[in-house]
């Protein structure tokens, strides 16, 4: 598999972000769902509605999540939708709740832990979708992207807890943890089946780089400074990029950072993808400064 291109630049603008997409030289056609975090109540490092406003009415897009599966203000779906009235997003476009009357299955291609995948049904109404992902760490993932962001994040909230145990529920807090990170992979490798590789395409933002994700009704505060955008049409090309600019930046904040990921062997997931053949980790990176 050859290189792939991942785009980048330190401008974090609303500007910077269209100029990045426009950059893959990609169309995505029909209806475009554009999925994000809509950030826990509480939390505040989750994408600003301001930063993705022209990008996502750029694209006509519409603003998708999905309910979690561990209680807080967005397992029920009514008090998800107050929160992302709260944080500004319904304000900035349309917006759907994937999973809100009900999930579907779909199948995963040759997947090491998991057969199937449990996604919000509205699923089915998107002919496209732009992966728009604030890059930052996790409790349990070690870090959130694009790769999280289309598994767990595409997931419903029952298929979150399917993915967390490694195919059992129950077990959601409990499963050995590298399975659960090659379960997300399984995960992301149904969702990039369903859509169709060029009906995808993916944006990082690095900025606000706690060590927690927007899942957090209560972050800690960044380390280390903002690094900038990355843009690809490879998930795992594109979460190796900045998984390898955190560990190369000279900011001495970085340290929380590194410990955070590398502790929760973040990198398994991606790691996970490639042997999964959604991408490549080896990437050429193109700089748009």
């Amino acid at each position: 598999m050859k290189k792939a291109k991942v785009y980048f630049t330190k401008e974090i603008t609303p500007e910077s972000l269209v100029k990045i997409y426009q950059a893959l030289q990609v169309t995505l056609p029909g209806k475009v769902a554009v999925k994000i975090s809509t950030g826990e109540p509480g939390g505040h490092h989750f994408l600003d509605p301001n930063l993705i406003k022209d990008l996502v009415n750029y694209l006509n897009g519409t603003i998708v999540e999905c309910c979690t599966a561990y209680g807080g203000k967005r397992q029920d779906p009514l008090l998800h939708w107050q929160t992302i009235a709260d944080h500004g997003f319904q304000a900035i476009a349309p917006c759907d709740i994937m999973d809100e009357f009900g999930e579907m299955e779909i199948p995963v291609p040759n997947g090491k832990h998991l057969a199937v995948d449990y996604v919000g049904e509205h699923l089915s109404r998107y002919d496209s979708m732009l992966m728009l992902s604030h890059f930052k760490g996790h409790a349990m993932g070690g870090f959130g992207g694009a790769l999280k962001n289309m598994s767990i994040g595409v997931a419903s909230s029952h298929g979150k807890a399917y993915i967390h145990g490694v195919g059992v529920p129950e077990h959601i807090w409990t499963a050995d943890h590298d399975s659960f990170l090659e379960s997300m992979a399984d995960a992301a490798a149904a969702v990039v089946a369903y859509m169709k590789p060029e009906r995808l395409a993916y944006i990082n933002v690095a900025n606000h780089l706690s060590v927690d994700c927007d899942c957090n009704a209560n972050p800690a505060a960044p380390e280390m400074g903002d690094l900038g955008i990355f843009a690809s049409l490879d998930p795992v090309a594109l979460d190796q990029a900045c998984y390898d600019a955190v560990l190369r930046s000279e900011d001495p904040g970085k340290a929380a950072l590194i410990e955070r990921m590398n502790s929760r062997n973040a990198i398994r997931i991606v790691e996970q993808a490639a042997l999964e053949q959604i991408g490549t980790r080896e990437y050429e990176l193109i700089s748009l400064d």
